[in-house]
């Protein structure tokens, strides 16, 4: 990596280039801060070794950011959008980071075995707020919420003892009680949790 791809990590602005400008309108409420993904990622990358799943992960910033600062844990993001999904591949390539990996899919059809820690930011929330979507691909809907909600909600369910959760900007009605609350943000916007 050059020294002059290491400006990206300065602020969000200049991490933001790394996409066209459609994508840089969306960031302020769509993609995570850098001062919160590197605050979220340290928790989630608690050993070398852990394989970190970011749930809507978009264009990939909580992953490469997560990624840059932490090269001895994997991160993983899971878009359903094919738009997005390529925006972070794009991304992953200019950047040079090897231990971020992007998957085009749903959560839904995403094995979560697969992972130690996971990362949301809200992304169900769009159905319930219909203002400034990321695009018009999908009908938004609360049966849609609630569906991907409680399917959040029965996979972290499952996961064993010591699984980190970062929750962000969340209602949190996928964070099963099992999950203890261990730090948050004064404002509770962002949430770190430990399954006991």
């Amino acid at each position: 990596m050059n020294t002059s791809s290491l400006l990206w990590y300065n602020s969000d602005a200049d991490f933001d280039k790394l996409y066209p400008e459609r994508i840089q309108r969306l960031s302020d409420r769509h993609w995570t801060p850098i001062d919160v993904a590197r605050k979220a990622a340290a928790f989630l990358a608690n050993a070398p070794g852990k394989r970190v799943l970011d749930i809507g992960s978009g264009v990939g910033k909580f992953c490469l950011i997560g990624a840059h600062f932490f090269p001895l844990v994997s991160f993983y993001g899971i878009e359903q959008r094919e738009e997005l999904y390529r925006h972070a591949v794009d991304a992953q390539v200019a950047t040079h980071i090897k231990n971020a990996m992007f998957l085009h899919g749903n959560l839904t059809q995403t094995d979560l075995s697969s992972y130690d820690n996971f990362y949301f930011y809200n992304s169900f929330f769009e159905n319930l707020d219909e203002r400034d979507p990321i695009d018009n691909q999908f009908d938004y809907s609360i049966s849609r919420y609630l569906y991907y909600s409680r399917y959040l909600f029965n996979a972290l369910e499952r996961r064993p003892a010591g699984t980190r959760l970062v929750f962000y900007h969340s209602l949190g009605d996928e964070v099963p009680s099992a999950y203890q609350l261990v730090d948050a943000s004064d404002d509770m916007l962002l949430r770190m949790y430990i399954k006991r």
